[in-house]
C-alpha cells in the first residue's frame, strides 16, 4: 500500500446501519419494542456525521436509514382522529432488527462451531497465551471488540484536540502497517494496554490519530487484538486476541 493510499476500513462484524442501530439500542437499553425514536434519531445522525467524515462512499445505506427514522418520528408526532386506529410506525423497522438480529446470532453461533473445530487440530505455530501462563485471565478474555465502540472513541478523541476532519481520509507519511506492527510490538511485550498510549500527547495531529485507529480495526479483524470498554466515555483497552501469534522461533525474551 503507498503512503497516500486511501484506506478504508472493512470488518466482518460490521453489517451496515441495522447493525449501529441494534448497537445503540443496546448501549441506551432501551426494550426492542418500543424503541425512543428521537433520542436513538440523535445518536444515530451523530455517528453518521462522522462516518460521513471518514469516507462519504460509505453512507449511502446509512442516509436511507436516516431518512426512515426521521420519517418514522414525524408519523409518531401526529395526531391521529380518535376513531382511527393504525399500526405503530415503528413495527416496520423492529421487523427489520429482529429478523437482523437472528441472522446475526446465528452467524456467531456458526462461528463459534468454526471456532471449536479448529481448537481440535494442531497449529505449527503456537499461541503466545502457551507461553504465558502468569498472564492474568481477564486480559485474555476481552469482549469482542464493537466497531461502534472505536468510532465512538474516534469522535471523542477529535473533539478533545480540537482537530476538523476532510472529507477524504488519506494517510501520508506513515502507512498502517507501521501503526499495525508498532501495536503488535506493544502486545508482545506489554500485553495489555489503553488505545490513549498510543498515541502522542496533545496537541495531536489528525493523521496519527487515524492511523493508530485504522490499524487497530484491522487487527481486531484479523483476530490478533481484543478490545473492550468498560464505559462508553473510557478509553478503550487492547489486549492479544486468539490469533496473535509468536514467531516459531519461540516465546519472547
Amino acid at each position: 500500500m503507498s503512503q497516500t493510499a486511501e484506506y478504508k476500513v472493512e470488518l466482518e462484524i460490521y453489517n451496515g446501519p441495522l447493525d449501529l442501530l441494534l448497537y445503540l439500542i443496546k448501549r441506551e437499553e432501551v426494550d426492542i419494542y418500543d424503541i425512543p425514536i428521537a433520542r436513538i434519531t440523535e445518536h444515530y445522525l451523530a455517528y453518521l456525521e462522522t462516518l460521513e467524515r471518514l469516507d462519504p462512499a460509505l453512507v449511502g445505506d446509512f442516509l436511507v436509514m436516516a431518512a426512515t427514522l426521521m420519517h418514522i418520528k414525524s408519523q409518531m408526532l401526529l395526531p391521529l382522529p380518535p376513531e382511527e386506529e393504525e399500526e405503530d410506525p415503528r413495527w416496520e423497522l423492529v421487523k427489520q432488527l429482529l429478523e437482523y438480529k437472528k441472522f446475526k446470532e446465528a452467524a456467531s453461533e456458526l462461528e463459534g462451531f468454526r471456532e471449536e473445530r479448529e481448537k481440535k487440530f494442531a497449529r505449527t505455530v503456537r499461541p503466545l497465551a502457551e507461553y504465558a501462563p502468569d498472564q492474568e485471565e481477564e486480559n485474555l478474555s476481552l469482549e469482542e471488540a464493537n466497531p461502534w465502540e472505536l468510532l465512538s472513541l474516534y469522535t471523542r478523541l477529535l473533539k478533545e484536540t480540537l482537530l476538523e476532519m476532510p472529507a477524504v481520509i488519506t494517510l501520508e507519511g506513515t502507512p498502517v502497517e507501521e501503526y499495525m506492527d508498532h501495536i503488535t510490538e506493544r502486545l508482545r511485550y506489554q500485553g495489555v494496554f489503553g488505545f490513549i498510549e498510543l498515541l502522542p500527547p496533545p496537541p495531536r495531529r489528525r493523521i496519527e490519530v487515524v492511523g493508530a485507529l485504522l490499524a487497530l480495526l484491522e487487527l481486531v479483524r484479523l483476530l490478533k487484538a481484543r478490545v473492550k470498554q468498560e464505559v462508553a466515555s473510557a478509553d478503550i483497552e487492547i489486549a492479544r486476541g486468539a490469533q496473535f501469534l509468536l514467531p516459531e522461533y519461540g516465546p519472547p525474551m
